[in-house]
C-alpha cells in the first residue's frame, strides 16, 4: 500500500516546523494567543497529492464531551478538508472504548490510506495497531498517548504531567505570596485511565506529597460539566468548611464546580475563600481567568490539525518525521502577583516558565 503514498508530491509548504522537545511547555507573555493564531492559519495551506487523488484518512475522535474537544474536532477537519488534498473519515466514538476500536478496525476493511487516533483511554491498543501495521496503514496518534504499543509512527500532544506540575508550583508560589499557610485540595479528575487525567493527576500529587498538602478526595468528572457539578456538590456536603483549592482537570469541570459551589455559597477565586485551579484555557476557561472566578488556567493546545497534516503529507512523500511532537502551552494566571514558576519538569530539567495574566486581548485570541 505504501508504493502509492510515494507517488504523491508534497505540497504543503507549512509555517510551523514540528518540534519534538523534551522539556515541555513555555511561552512569553507577548506570545498569548500565538499558539491557536498561527495553527488556526497553516489551515488554509493545501497538503494532498498533486495527481488529483485525495489521502484518505480515518480519525477515531474521543467525543464531544468538552470545549477543548470541540476546538480538537474542528482543527483535524480544517487541516484534513478536501480542498487541501484529503478525504476525512471522522467518526465520534462518544467517550466508549469499544466504539473507537470498532471504528479503528472499520477503517482498517475499508483500505484508508492512513489512520488518525485521539485514544480515550492509554492501554487496549496493540492488537489493533498490529493490524493495522499488518495492512500497511500508518496510525499517528494525537492529544493522549497509548502507552502499551508502539506500532504507531508519529504522536502529537501536550505533555500532561508537566501541566499537573506546573499547577502544583504556581499553587506553592502563590499560597506562599497571599500567607496560605495550609493547603486541603479537592480534586476533580478527568476520564479515568487517560493519559490527561494521569499526568495530571501525578503531577500534581508529587507537589502535595513534596509539601504536605492535604488532597481530601479525588474522583473523576470525565472532563464534562455535569460530572463537574455532580462530583463538586458531593465534596460540598462532605467536605464543608474543610477545602480551600478545588483542582478541576479540564474548564468544563471547571465550570460545573462553579455551579455547584454558588448553589452551596462557597466563594472561589481571587476574592473568594477557595483558590480554584484548572486545565485547558479554552476561551470560555479564559474568560473566567478574566472575571477572577477561576485563579489559573494551564493550557493544553487542541490545535494538532495542521501538525498531524504535515506529518502525514511528509510520510506521503516519502520523507522521516518525528515520533513524538509536543505543543508548546502557556500558563494563565488571574492575577499578575507572580510572573513566572520554577520546577523541574517531567524530563527532569529545570525550568523557568512566565505566567501570563490574562486580559481582554488575551481572551479575544483564544481557541
Amino acid at each position: 500500500m505504501m508504493k502509492k503514498f510515494l507517488a504523491f508530491a508534497m505540497s504543503l509548504a507549512m509555517v510551523f516546523s514540528l518540534v519534538a522537545c523534551s522539556g515541555g511547555p513555555s511561552a512569553s507573555s507577548s506570545a498569548a494567543g500565538s499558539a491557536s493564531a498561527a495553527a488556526s492559519s497553516e489551515a488554509g495551506a493545501p497538503a494532498g497529492g498533486t495527481d488529483g487523488k485525495l489521502i484518505t484518512v480515518g480519525f477515531a475522535q474521543v467525543g464531544h464531551e468538552s470545549d477543548w474537544r470541540t476546538a480538537s474536532t474542528n482543527s483535524v477537519q480544517a487541516a484534513f478538508s478536501k480542498d487541501k488534498g484529503f478525504d476525512l473519515q471522522f467518526v465520534d466514538c462518544d467517550n466508549n472504548s469499544a466504539k473507537q476500536l470498532e471504528a479503528v478496525r472499520n477503517f482498517i476493511q475499508q483500505g484508508v490510506d492512513y489512520i488518525v487516533i485521539d485514544p480515550i483511554v492509554s492501554t487496549g491498543w496493540d492488537t489493533v495497531l498490529t493490524e493495522a501495521q499488518s495492512a500497511g496503514i500508518p496510525v499517528i496518534v494525537i492529544d493522549r498517548t497509548i502507552d502499551d504499543s508502539d506500532k504507531y509512527v508519529s504522536w502529537v500532544g501536550s505533555e500532561f504531567t508537566n501541566e499537573g506540575l506546573a499547577a502544583g508550583a504556581w499553587l506553592k508560589a502563590y499560597a506562599e505570596k497571599k500567607g496560605i499557610k495550609e493547603i486541603n485540595a479537592l480534586v476533580i479528575e478527568g476520564t479515568t485511565g487517560s493519559s490527561a487525567q494521569i499526568g495530571r493527576t501525578n503531577g500534581f500529587k508529587k507537589y502535595a506529597d513534596a509539601n504536605g498538602w492535604k488532597i481530601l478526595d479525588s474522583q473523576s468528572g470525565n472532563f464534562t460539566q455535569d460530572g463537574g457539578q455532580s462530583v463538586m456538590e458531593s465534596y460540598c456536603k462532605s467536605y464543608q468548611g474543610k477545602f480551600n483549592v478545588v483542582v478541576c482537570q479540564n474548564d468544563n469541570e471547571a465550570f460545573g464546580a462553579e455551579d455547584a459551589m454558588n448553589a452551596a455559597g462557597v466563594k472561589y477565586g481571587i476574592d473568594g475563600d477557595v483558590v480554584l485551579i484548572s486545565f485547558d484555557a479554552c476561551k470560555a476557561g479564559l474568560k473566567e481567568v478574566l472575571s477572577g472566578k477561576i485563579n489559573a488556567d494551564f493550557q493544553c493546545n487542541p490545535l494538532q490539525g495542521p501538525f498531524c497534516a504535515d506529518i502525514i503529507s511528509k510520510l506521503a512523500a516519502g520523507q522521516t518525521v518525528e515520533k513524538k511532537t509536543y505543543m508548546k502551552e502557556p500558563w494563565y494566571v488571574s492575577e499578575d502577583v507572580l510572573t513566572d514558576i520554577s520546577y523541574t519538569n517531567n524530563a527532569g530539567n529545570d525550568v523557568t516558565e512566565p505566567l501570563i495574566h490574562v486580559t481582554q486581548d488575551v481572551v479575544d485570541k483564544a481557541y
